[in-house]
């Protein structure tokens, strides 16, 4: 579908800005990318700005600098709120004369809550985290104020959606996340010898909220569990969780790996197992395992239900439960006719996810916002 009739057609200068460093992986990184590879597909001439800490990871993106590592939900988060990237965001919004501008987070200290205040052009701000947020409930007044210069609210997920309004009221619209489901799958899948056990991949941060102790526990629980265990990603427990593995044969550490080798090894891999605790407002990573052709094992948190149905397109364990969720293993490397049918519906159910889809949806709310600030 060709997006929307915009002053006769013409195509925009959109900014999408990300307050975390681009050249560290994350879901809202991910998603300012893939948006930004979508828009410019379809003709707009579309930039990032956001910290980066070393090239670049796309020639569209401008780098305003090296982040910070600071505390965010539970998580570390790689954010720039120094003087040095606030000057650069504003020379930048200066220079590109962008039509519209589309903050990630937007009341994230940083590039993002520059470009709000400045508010050099009608302004979308999409908001992604879920569970709980210390500077909403400190700083409610003072960003309530700041909201008010967002034209146009769109949240992830129902979670996200009760974690803003909660604290700081308003109207948004719920959007999904998006996956480039063309890239995922016309990517080679990691070689595999023939004859191998079973794959089963786990990529994320090693930090207590995504659960990876609890994989950990799991394969400890079930020594009789023929599988080989891609662990990417990296964080505050990996030497613990190295060491606490460092005899069972079956569990390999990739450190950390491009988006390219993810969905590589997740085209290769049996089972994408995503044990996490909380804080995840949607499940990203399980459409791209679902996309990918991979049967998904997950924690049956709020931001994966979004996203995934136990027995229909994944399966879904309590959170934290690593009996049930070795069992659940167990089930998935098995394979058979109902773990076909969860894996084929997955398949199908990505789809619904398209980046495309989403690409259109926000050029309509770009559309809009024009029309609006043209009269």
């Amino acid at each position: 579908m060709s997006p929307p009739a915009i002053d006769g057609g013409r195509h925009l200068r959109i900014g999408l800005v990300s307050p975390y460093s681009l050249t560290v992986p994350g879901g809202v990184q991910a998603q300012v990318l893939g948006l930004a590879r979508e828009l410019r597909r379809r003709g707009h001439e579309t930039r990032v700005l956001g910290p980066c800490d070393g090239p670049p990871p796309e020639s569209f993106v401008t780098p305003l600098g090296n982040s910070l590592p600071l505390a965010a939900n539970g998580s570390i988060a790689p954010l720039a709120p120094d003087p040095p990237a606030a000057l650069r965001t504003l020379r930048t919004l200066r220079d590109e004369h962008f039509d519209v501008i589309h903050l990630h987070e937007p009341l994230a200290p940083g590039p993002t809550m520059t470009a709000l205040v400045t508010h050099t052009a009608p302004t979308v701000g999409t908001f992604h985290a879920a569970g709980a947020s210390a500077s909403y409930r400190l700083l409610g007044p003072a960003l309530r104020r700041l909201l008010e210069r967002v034209d146009r609210r769109v949240v992830v997920s129902k979670d996200a959606l009760a974690l803003v309004q909660d604290h700081l009221g308003g109207d948004y619209e719920v959007l999904f996340n998006g996956v480039e489901l063309e890239q995922i799958r016309s990517t080679d899948p990691i070689d595999v010898p023939e004859g191998s056990p079973p794959v089963m991949l786990f990529c994320g941060r090693h930090e207590e909220r995504k659960g990876l102790h609890v994989l950990v526990d799991a394969l400890a629980e079930r020594p009789d569990l023929d599988v080989r265990v891609w662990v990417a990603s990296d964080g505050p427990d990996t030497a613990t969780l190295m060491t606490r593995t460092a005899g069972d044969s079956r569990v390999e550490w990739l450190g950390r790996i491009s988006d390219e080798e993810k969905f590589a090894r997740l085209r290769a891999a049996d089972v994408f197992c995503a044990p996490s605790l909380g804080g995840e407002s949607f499940g990203v990573v399980l459409i791209e395992a679902m996309a990918a052709g991979t049967t998904v094992v997950a924690s049956s948190i709020d931001g994966y239900r979004n996203v995934a149905t136990d027995g229909v397109d994944a399966l879904l364990v309590a959170p934290g439960d690593a009996s049930a969720l070795g069992d659940a293993l167990a089930r998935a490397v098995a394979a058979g006719p109902a773990i076909d049918a969860i894996r084929r519906a997955g398949s199908q159910r990505a789809e619904t996810f398209a980046m495309s889809e989403l690409a259109e949806r926000y050029l309509r709310i770009y559309g809009e916002l024009l029309v609006h600030s043209a009269t």
